[in-house]
């Protein structure tokens, strides 16, 4: 586990806002080179210049996660500026719902592209590089934070393509945590679920690729935006609250961590639904009425 950052390199992904930037801020006060990672320009313009002038070395890139030669070359640079990074947060991630038959081809390529592969190719361009360090140096530290989602142990209903995105990470992240305890000690992995935090990702479709924009949305990925965008708006736990959860569950090697650990009260409710092969339990047992609101929606004309 790191518990010095100083003079470490850390490569944020999803740099321009929420919890990428930041973390960013936080590497940049314990003094760590950041690596910035964005597909918005203009926010991981402002982001660079915020970390340069507070004294942070920066790199950045503009590039989009899921495409795997850019991210192959940007992992070549990183390299070579500042060597294997000992921090490496796979955090990039866009929201999409609607009912799960009503998601188009393009937005599972979308989800999926960005969610899953995004993370993929943080851990299978990284790990190598990072276990090479520590091989060469037994002092060596190094971890890897996958950014998942509540959503990834839960399944709440008009959100099915986000959700299975975020189970895949959650499994993702496990597995790298196994695999990496049979091949060394000196490097781990933790998965961050946050709930609703307020962040850009409701927000997420200003981003998505032209080639991958579908029709005109249908009425439940209307009603599934306005439900995100309220729920994500009303978060009472920040982003820097999260980021600041991050690097402390670096410092601990925690591995789950989670901004609303309450919730975790619904997730153990899923579990026993599978333990105990009972049908799944009403998402909306504990607050009806917005069950019978969501229903009302999309039956409305």
């Amino acid at each position: 586990m790191i518990t010095d950052f100083k003079g470490k390199t850390a490569v944020l992904t999803g740099a321009g806002s929420g919890f990428g930037l930041e973390c960013a801020r936080i590497g940049a006060r314990l003094g760590m080179n950041l690596v910035l990672v964005d597909v918005q320009q203009d926010a991981l313009d402002a982001a660079t210049q915020e970390m340069q002038a507070a004294g942070a070395q920066v790199l950045a890139f503009k590039l989009d996660v899921s495409n795997a030669g850019d991210m192959e070359a940007m992992g070549a640079a990183v390299r070579a500026r500042f060597g294997a990074p000992h921090l490496v947060f796979n955090n990039a991630g866009v929201g999409s719902g609607g009912l799960i038959w009503e998601n188009s081809v393009k937005d599972w390529e979308w989800v999926l592209g960005v969610n899953v592969m995004g993370v993929v190719h943080g851990v299978r361009i990284f790990t190598p590089m990072m276990l090479a360090a520590a091989q060469q140096d037994a002092s060596w530290q190094g971890h890897i934070v996958n950014t998942a989602s509540m959503a990834g142990l839960l399944n709440a209903p008009n959100m099915g393509v986000y959700n299975v995105s975020k189970h895949a990470v959650v499994s993702l992240s496990e597995t790298l945590y196994q695999d990496l305890s049979l091949v060394t000690d000196q490097i781990s992995a933790s998965v961050l679920c946050p709930f609703f935090v307020s962040t850009g990702i409701s927000q997420s479709h200003r981003n998505r690729p032209s080639e991958l924009r579908g029709s005109k949305p249908t009425k439940s990925q209307l009603i599934g935006q306005a439900m995100s965008e309220k729920a994500v708006s009303s978060g009472k736990v920040s982003a820097a609250d999260v980021a600041q959860l991050v690097f402390d569950g670096v410092a601990s090697n925690q591995f789950y961590i989670y901004s609303h650990p309450k919730a975790i009260k619904s997730v153990q409710t899923r579990l026993e639904d599978i333990v105990q092969i009972r049908n799944p339990t009403d998402p909306f047992e504990g607050k009806p009425e917005l069950g019978q609101q969501l229903k009302a929606a999309l039956k409305a004309v």
